[in-house]
């Protein structure tokens, strides 16, 4: 196993990180507020399809990055109407957002599967920074949108843990009639909590089509998405927590293409599997060992709330 080979290995496990850290930092702000949001993966979907599309029409993979944000963030309204201002149930709203918009971003995107990508998002090279052995060209080779999901995690967590606007979302999700009491819109703090998840989701999307695997086929979200679903429990809803566990996540996936070039032989068929069997295992770890202690989960998630009922 030569330098070279474990340097793509560690890019690639950063990148496939920056993927889930982006749509599971989104669902953690969601969430927060006390919103559970299973459409993770059709926002990730009509973001990467609505980014491939701008990136073709334009050239410019910024513009592109914005217009998926802004379209999955108004794609995440059809959620945020439905189970927040209309206190429909949050399961069955999210499951039919994620089956909506696969289906939706697949019959838009229908003419953008055999088109190369026009814009993509490169590698920042820093110069002498770039060129020091393994920390320069791996920490410092990283994609713009991995520095950009860095930067948000670090204003995420400020706005959370330090500000007036984050201590309202966070009193909206433990509970929303205590909120409502002192003066805070539940409704408008968790709009604006879903409509930001919807963006961040659509970030991730754009890195998927942009700079991962530059271009658009149906299913290219690949199930990505229920990952970022099961990160946000993995991190006990902390930024920083969701961000190891994307990491860590982020490198199976980014390992599953290359045990066979270390001389690993292992069926492609359980390789694919092993992500989401993780996944499923740290869920049940994580609900054996909460049975007997206090859940860290927002107290009022998944709970609609209706002010007439006060």
């Amino acid at each position: 196993m030569n330098q070279e080979t474990l340097i793509g290995l560690f890019i690639s496990v950063i990148e496939f990180g920056t993927l889930l850290y982006l749509a599971a930092l989104g669902e953690t702000i969601a969430e927060k507020s006390g919103v559970l949001n299973l459409g993770v993966e059709g926002m990730m979907a009509m973001g990467g399809m609505t980014a491939f599309w701008v990136g073709v029409e334009t050239g410019n993979p910024w513009m592109a990055l914005l217009a998926a944000m802004i379209v999955a963030a108004l794609f995440s309204m059809i959620h945020g109407v439905a189970a927040v201002v209309m206190g429909a149930d949050q399961v069955v709203s999210g499951l039919a957002l994620t089956i909506l918009g696969l289906g939706l971003a697949a019959f838009l995107g229908e003419d953008l599967v055999s088109k190369r990508p026009e814009a993509r998002f490169e590698s920042v090279n820093l110069g002498p920074l770039s060129d020091i052995p393994w920390l320069g060209e791996t920490l410092f080779s990283m994609s713009a949108l991995s520095w950009l999901a860095v930067v948000l995690g670090v204003v995420a967590w400020l706005v959370l843990t330090r500000t007036r606007a984050g201590l309202a979302l966070r009193a909206v999700g433990e509970s929303a009639a205590t909120a409502d009491a002192a003066g805070t819109s539940v409704v408008k703090i968790r709009l604006i909590a879903v409509a930001i998840g919807g963006a961040l989701a659509g970030a991730s999307g754009a890195h998927l089509t942009l700079a991962l695997a530059p271009g658009w086929s149906e299913g290219t979200t690949a199930g990505r998405g229920w990952i970022a679903v099961a990160l946000v429990i993995f991190g006990a809803w902390q930024p920083g927590r969701v961000l190891v566990g994307s990491l860590l996540f982020g490198g199976l996936i980014a390992l599953e293409p290359r045990l066979q070039t270390f001389g690993v032989e292992v069926s492609p068929i359980l390789l694919s599997m092993l992500p989401y069997l993780l996944t499923i295992g740290v869920l049940i770890l994580l609900s054996v060992r909460s049975r007997n202690r206090p859940s860290v989960a927002p107290a009022a998630i998944g709970i609609a709330y209706r002010r007439e009922e006060r």
